[in-house]
């Protein structure tokens, strides 16, 4: 069938809205009209070229939407259901048999690759091959092929188009927190900027009852929306050095930290930023693929300090996504308000204002 998709061309080019075709779902794929789809750092990472996805492509992979059709051997979703999708995994490695699906070890070719397993693409212009399959979706079009192993049936309760983000961006930032770190009641957490994954690690925190929740971010509004969303305090790390403003906050150091900048002078400063057994999580993805981090290697052992690299929020969407679901059904996981929808047509321009942090998550909607 045709349907319209924001292809990249080239590294580096806006995208452009054409008219692609795109397969029928085969065996255990699953066809869906797309609602709604965030805006995410990782699809400009490709675009940008720090990200491995052959050009011309489609990237997008936090779409949400109706199934349309289904492949062959497909039982957890029917024609009809109302689905996310989220992060593509193989279902048969040691990580996926221990519910840990984001550290598949076919993840990189599964996610990035830009083909099905047989090299085949779902998606073609005219004769030309075009990438798919990103994030097992390629969901900035107006259908997507996805997998059944990554959707998720989404109850009546959530604005079909808003739940794109808890697949990716929403599950990373409060994965980090419920799972990843499993911050305890009562202690103490730092997150290192305040975009979506970072705020979706605030709520995560909230919901889990954190005493103290400090976030760092030098945009003011941003700063505003984390102490409204449950943030007890907001530090603009422009201002002096974070460690000292969080050690004004608390003396003896933080608990648990949740970065998402992978900035080498900013971990260096949550180094010194955390109290004794400090758990520090990372979530963001260097701009610099070389970046190295220097540590004192008697000061980690006798702090008992700990870092922990985290994917996907160490998430298997089938489990926690639905938990998610559960927390905002009781008011306790107000994802929705960090949301800005803007027309699918205006990619570009979203893009750009986002940039600008004129919103923190942009969601492109389908008329």
């Amino acid at each position: 069938m045709q349907t319209t998709a924001a292809v990249l061309e080239v590294q580096g080019s806006d995208f452009t809205l054409q008219e692609i075709t795109i397969s029928d779902p085969g065996p255990g794929e699953v066809l869906f009209e797309v609602a709604g789809v965030g805006l995410c750092h990782t699809d400009l990472a490709v675009r940008e070229g720090h990200l491995p996805f052959p050009f011309p492509g489609v990237v997008g992979h936090e779409g949400s939407g109706t199934v349309v059709a289904v492949g062959e051997g497909v039982t957890k979703v029917a024609v009809g259901d109302r689905i996310a999708a989220s992060f593509n995994s193989c279902g048969q490695c040691s990580q996926c048999a221990a519910h840990q699906p984001a550290y598949c070890v076919e993840f990189m070719e599964r996610n990035f690759g830009g083909t099905r397993s047989d090299g085949t693409s779902a998606l073609r212009a005219g004769d030309q091959q075009v990438g798919s399959n990103f994030f097992g979706q390629s969901s900035f079009a107006r259908h997507a092929i996805a997998h059944e192993r990554n959707v998720v049936p989404v109850p009546e309760s959530v604005p079909l188009e808003l739940a794109g983000p808890l697949g990716c961006g929403v599950q990373t930032g409060a994965g980090a927190v419920l799972r990843s770190l499993d911050c305890e009641p009562g202690s103490s957490l730092l997150v290192t900027g305040g975009g979506p994954v970072g705020l979706s690690g605030v709520l995560g925190a909230v919901s889990r009852g954190v005493k103290t929740i400090i976030v760092s971010e030098p945009m003011a509004s941003r700063r505003e929306l984390a102490l409204s969303l449950g943030a007890t305090h907001a530090v603009d790390p422009l201002a002096r050095p974070l460690s000292e403003q969080v050690r004004e906050i608390l003396p003896e150091g933080v608990r648990y930290v949740l970065d998402t900048t992978a900035i080498v002078p900013v971990v260096t400063e949550i180094i010194a930023s955390m109290g004794q057994r400090g758990h520090l999580g990372m979530v963001g993805v260097p701009s610099d693929p070389a970046a190295a981090l220097n540590v004192n290697l008697l000061e980690m052992q006798a702090r008992g300090l700990s870092f922990t690299g985290i994917v996907e929020g160490d998430s298997d969407p089938d489990t926690f996504i639905p938990e998610l679901i559960g927390l905002y059904e009781q008011g306790r996981f107000p994802f929705d308000r960090m949301i800005t929808t803007v027309p699918f047509e205006q990619i570009n321009e979203a893009v750009a204002a986002q940039a600008r942090g004129e919103a923190v998550k942009v969601v492109l909607v389908h008329s």
